[in-house]
């Protein structure tokens, strides 16, 4: 796995979405790997280099049903050489394993998947229970769910070069808030990062203050459409419309929900005038087909 690829910026049209005179750029994370891209690559960039340093083998990791971390974690290893195990949310995902995109993928990369009950994955963070693990399945390299940790936002930290530095506003999808964190580490104190929570509730700010006593960002919960996983037909046919106006394909966990927020707040006259707003891809596109079962079976339209 080549650790010191470069992601392009693009500038985005947004005329043909009745905006003028306003500038918009995103960082194409999305393109840094086939599957390990966007801020999964980032934050297991020196996670990856850690494990080496320590010896370790085997990268153990937690997530859901279609994660963009568990795949990531699976190709990573399958590119670097370690044995991978997923601990996954919900044993009865197991029966449906042959449907799961995700997890099929994961599997393909040698990963071991172990399926556990959802009251059993609340105690992922519990020194005990991991303790346990490494009893389990021998000494291995602990990833927290999500990838966040230090190491994780140190790799964030990169995302912003120097001339994204110049930029007024910084906009990221958040999840865990490891990347945002990354970014308020990195920025300048004139600049304003704006963070599109994937999650309903302001429980993240706290996350990002775990790392950064900076204080010129803000999160909003206002695009999460209902929650994590959570989308309807006025987003699906934004990320459709995105796509083919622009070029640009979103996902519809995070950046789709961060793009229509970007959108909506340009419109109603968030952004100071003449502003420049750059914007993260953070990847996660190989959700979109396991999204796309769910949308079939509910007889909705699919993300083209």
């Amino acid at each position: 796995m080549n650790l010191n690829v470069l992601s392009n910026i693009e500038s985005v049209d947004l005329s043909p979405f009745g905006l003028r005179n306003l500038s918009l750029h995103i960082k194409r994370d999305d393109l840094l790997h086939p599957i390990i891209s966007g801020n999964k690559f980032r934050k297991l960039k020196y996670n990856l280099i850690a494990a080496k340093n320590q010896n370790q083998h085997t990268l153990l990791t937690f997530g859901g049903a279609y994660s963009n971390h568990i795949a990531a974690v699976a190709a990573a290893g399958k590119e670097s050489g370690f044995k991978t195990i997923g601990i996954i949310r919900g044993e009865e995902i197991q029966d449906k394993l042959s449907t799961n995109p995700t997890l099929q993928f994961a599997k393909k990369c040698g990963m071991e998947l172990h399926f556990i009950s959802r009251e059993e994955y609340k105690l992922k963070n519990d020194e005990a229970y991991l303790h346990k693990l490494k009893i389990k399945f021998g000494d291995c390299y602990l990833l927290p769910e999500g990838g966040t940790n230090a190491l994780a936002v140190k790799g964030c930290e990169e995302i912003l070069g120097e001339c994204e530095k110049s930029m007024d506003y910084v906009c990221v999808p958040v999840g865990t808030g490891g990347t945002m964190a990354g970014l308020v580490k990195a920025s300048n104190e004139n600049q304003s990062i704006l963070g599109f929570s994937a999650l309903k509730g302001d429980f993240l700010t706290s996350e990002i203050k775990k790392y950064t006593a900076k204080t010129n960002f803000k999160i909003t919960d206002a695009y999460s459409f209902g929650g994590y996983g959570k989308i309807d037909i006025e987003l699906i046919r934004f990320i459709n419309e995105f796509k083919k106006k622009t070029g640009i394909p979103l996902d519809p966990i995070y950046t789709g929900k961060m793009m229509f927020g970007i959108l909506d707040l340009l419109k109603n006259g968030y952004f100071k005038e003449n502003s420049r707003i750059f914007a993260i891809h953070t990847g996660g596109l190989q959700g979109i087909a396991g999204m796309n079962q769910k949308l079939k079976k509910k007889n909705l339209p699919i993300i083209e």
